[in-house]
């Protein structure tokens, strides 16, 4: 249902695109005819407040009135906006340690280094959440990453960000097992599992792994206590699949 909708979405995209093409090659014809039972387009909605505003100035070329050449005072003025979108520019941060050195003793003193995300990286933490917000919520695989950013003149390899994807998946475990204790520590859960297709190395086939999804809200009843969503991945099948922190004995999956 869900590859349904999104092929409805992009034939819609594309109906309209093919419409407003088609308007604006009469409306710029010779001889305009007026287009009859167009869809009444919706109100435009003011530009948001939040966003920064460029003020331009566009002046008359004339520096005096055209017709007695007397001196021009400002009357008023028209006001128009137009949203535009400034492309996301990369930037190098240059870290400078000054070694300092005593007049008496000779001691050396220097500012320890600044820590970074991944030992020896050259991403900054910025970059590696735009890489990883790219990768699972706007679904942009690692090799388009490259190519996109290959056009701003910075050659990121495949291979290297998914070195970083995976060092950020390490930074971020402590955050997953404490979101797995909060919601397993409820009293009621929501589970449902979706299977998924795994590669297998070496088989050239695929084998099922399950993506097991709990849900901890209580909400509806009154219960103040956050709700969260917690995701483990199986590689087996459900008989072999249990995750409890109750029962030592099981094993949990990988998150």
């Amino acid at each position: 249902m869900e590859r349904q909708i999104e092929q409805l979405e992009l034939r819609l995209d594309e109906l309209e695109a093919s419409r407003a093409e088609k308007i604006a090659f009469t409306s710029a014809a010779p001889t305009a005819v007026p287009v009859v039972n167009q869809t009444a387009k919706r109100a435009r909605q003011p530009l948001p407040a939040h966003l920064p505003r460029e003020t331009r100035k566009v002046l008359p070329k004339q520096e005096a009135c055209p017709d007695c050449g007397g001196k021009l005072k400002q009357l008023g003025e028209d006001v128009s906006e137009t949203l535009e979108y400034v492309a996301e520019h990369f930037k190098v941060i240059r870290q400078v340690r000054p070694k300092l050195a005593c007049a008496c003793c000779d001691k050396i003193v220097q500012a320890e280094a600044a820590s970074r995300p991944i030992a020896r990286g050259i991403a900054g933490p910025g970059l590696l959440a735009h890489v990883l917000v790219s990768k699972y919520c706007d679904h942009l695989p690692l090799y388009r990453q490259s190519e996109i950013y290959a056009r701003d003149g910075v050659e990121l390899d495949r291979s290297t960000m998914a070195e970083w994807v995976g060092g950020c998946s390490r930074l971020l475990e402590p955050l997953v097992e404490a979101l797995r204790r909060h919601v397993m520590n409820a009293e009621k859960l929501h589970a449902d599992d979706t299977p998924v297709p795994v590669l297998a190395p070496g088989n050239g086939k695929t084998k099922t792994g399950r993506l097991w999804t709990y849900v901890r809200d209580d909400r509806p009843w009154g219960d103040q206590t956050p709700p969260a969503v917690w995701i483990g991945y199986w590689r087996r099948t459900r008989s072999g699949y249990l995750c409890s922190d109750r029962d030592s004995k099981t094993q949990r999956p990988q998150p």
